[in-house]
């Protein structure tokens, strides 16, 4: 008999890798439509949409919310997210969690490499329509920002749900990781940086990342790590 708490394991397992593949489909049909140019007209409503009327060079809104979103944007920057997971995989080091610190550093490490190749790959300019409010270097497609924070916060919330013993803390947790990561995607609309389908392609991207580490890293059981 599966003691409490451990029952169907194997149930777990899939639903991570069909939401993995769920995930993994809308980047796909995302992507799909930005290299057919179908995606381009309602990334200009959206963009638009997020302008002051009659001023595309300035952002909807009082000027305290140009400020808020760069706050916002930096949390999912390259720097911050590093900073992040560098001081969580020192403190699983310290904790003599190697197992974990090393899931945590895989797939971090492999989804900011992810990132890097598929923005080389579709080489998207990014948006001309309106003023860049956010220093910016790489191509556009897909948001490295949204793909980032969502693989990051979400593999963290994941790691520190399984800490927390009720139910209504774990979903606490992984509510302020997906509001972290929609926060970031929304900033970078809203600074001018990033086509919408950037943002969801990179939501999407980082979900199934962090999704199909978190179903290997059941597979090999290392949530008993964790709760040990």
């Amino acid at each position: 008999m599966l003691r409490k708490g451990r029952e169907g394991p194997e149930l777990r397992v899939l639903g991570g890798i069909l939401a993995a593949s769920s995930a993994l489909w809308v980047f796909v049909e995302i992507a799909e439509e930005v290299v057919e140019g179908e995606a381009r007209a309602i990334d200009t409503a959206i963009l638009m949409a997020f302008r002051a009327p009659g001023d595309a060079s300035d952002p909807l809104g009082p000027p305290w919310l140009d400020a808020f979103s760069r706050e916002i944007t930096a949390l999912g920057s390259p720097g911050v997210l590093g900073l992040l997971v560098a001081a969580t995989c020192l403190f699983l080091l310290l904790a003599r969690r190697r197992r974990t610190a090393l899931f945590v550093l895989g797939a971090t490490a492999s989804g900011a490499l992810a990132s890097v190749l598929l923005k080389l790959s579709f080489n998207r300019p990014r948006p001309d329509l309106v003023a860049h409010h956010a220093y910016v270097t790489s191509a556009s497609f897909p948001s490295g920002h949204a793909m980032l924070s969502a693989l990051v916060y979400l593999t963290l919330g994941a790691l520190l749900a399984r800490l927390v013993p009720t139910r209504r803390l774990k979903l606490y947790l992984m509510s302020v990781a997906l509001v972290l990561s929609a926060l970031i995607g929304l900033s970078r609309i809203h600074l001018g940086v990033h086509w919408p389908s950037d943002v969801l392609a990179g939501w999407a991207g980082g979900a199934a990342w962090a999704l199909g580490w978190w179903a290997a890293a059941q597979t090999i059981h290392l949530g008993e790590e964790v709760e040990r």
